[in-house]
């Protein structure tokens, strides 16, 4: 197996993918080639003493910058890392890919390059996230602003074939977010996604409110990009407001410190469960081979843990699963 990871994309690299991409090699037994310009590639890593004899290196001359229109990965800028290390996959040089970088030309290129699952009107961003049971996985978290209703319960049919595969979750519970638990709430978009997801091959619990998902009550979360994205980001907000508090909280006295050395083990577990770095990255569901997209401030850990996800991915067939369930709902449709 062969997984290609972006060197230049994120604010950390190439370093941080390298270190990655080192770990990862030896840790889990695939091969990994690195794409990007060759000799700052092996600039850095004899600067910063990494052997990177057992990887392979794919130069590419540009990097697409985050400022840049997404369509440029499919125009002018064919030549930069992000376009090339998906040109591979297509080719079927490569297994699975991982990028750090621009995630509108993430989306894009995986699109046009790699190409959708037959039937998949668009692919969609699907990220963890830590809840107080086991984690739940909101989609599409910002790939698609806009969307129809037979977009948002393909989106419940390829986060259950996901959940299923990956994390071993037997009927993941699919809900559909909204501002109310009744049947009558929401927008048309919602209504009319609401009746088309009671007849999908999934197990649909009803609708959820955005503060129910950290307490874990549902195993999926479907929502358009835009509000998606808007929950993964307060999310993340909410996160690092809690983190920040327990700190000064444990920091605020000698008895506080003295009680957070007795808890530092539960304290760690804690921080370890609202990592994002743990989890590695962001599938992006829906396109024809594995695409995981890793969070732009990605550090090494973070890397190992997307070539982890790619190679899981990869071997527990989550795209066949998805094409089966597509295939099921289009007989049973007529």
């Amino acid at each position: 197996m062969n997984i290609v990871m972006d060197a230049f994309g994120g604010d950390n690299a190439p370093l941080e993918v390298i270190k990655g991409a080192v770990d990862a090699q030896r840790d889990f037994g695939v091969d990994i080639t690195l794409v990007g310009d060759e000799k700052k590639i092996k600039d850095c890593a004899k600067k910063n003493s990494l052997d990177i004899s057992a990887l392979k290196i794919k130069h590419a001359d540009t990097v697409i910058e985050i400022c840049e229109e997404p369509t440029e990965v499919i125009k002018g800028k064919k030549d930069c890392s992000m376009a090339v290390g998906m040109q591979m996959l297509a080719d079927g040089e490569g297994d699975a890919f991982v990028s750090a970088g621009s995630t509108g030309a993430l989306v894009v290129g995986a699109t046009f390059i790699v190409k959708r699952i037959k039937g998949i009107k668009r692919p969609a961003l699907a990220t963890v996230l830590p809840t107080a049971g086991k984690p739940t996985m909101l989609l599409d978290s910002g790939a698609n602003a806009d969307c129809r209703p037979e977009m948002l319960v393909q989106f419940g049919i390829m986060g259950s074939a996901y959940m299923n595969k990956i994390l071993n979750v037997d009927k993941p519970r699919v809900a559909l977010a909204n501002i109310g638990a009744e049947e009558s709430k929401g927008r048309e978009l919602e209504l009319e996604t609401y009746k088309q997801l009671k007849t999908a091959p999934v197990n649909f619990v009803g609708n959820i409110e955005a503060r129910q998902l950290p307490l874990g009550d549902c195993d999926v979360c479907v929502a358009d990009g835009f509000c998606g994205n808007l929950m993964l980001k307060l999310y993340e907000g909410m996160g690092k407001f809690f983190s920040g508090e327990l700190k000064s909280i444990f920091k605020s006295s000698t008895k506080s410190k003295l009680a957070a050395v007795m808890v530092m083990k539960d304290i760690n577990n804690f921080k370890k469960k609202v990592d994002y770095s743990e989890y590695g990255g962001a599938p992006l569901l829906g396109t024809a081979k594995p695409v995981i997209k890793a969070h732009g401030s990605s550090d090494a850990k973070a890397f190992y843990n997307a070539v982890r996800q790619a190679k899981q991915f990869t071997e527990t067939g989550v795209i066949d699963t998805i094409t089966a369930a597509l295939e099921q709902m289009k007989k049973e449709n007529g």
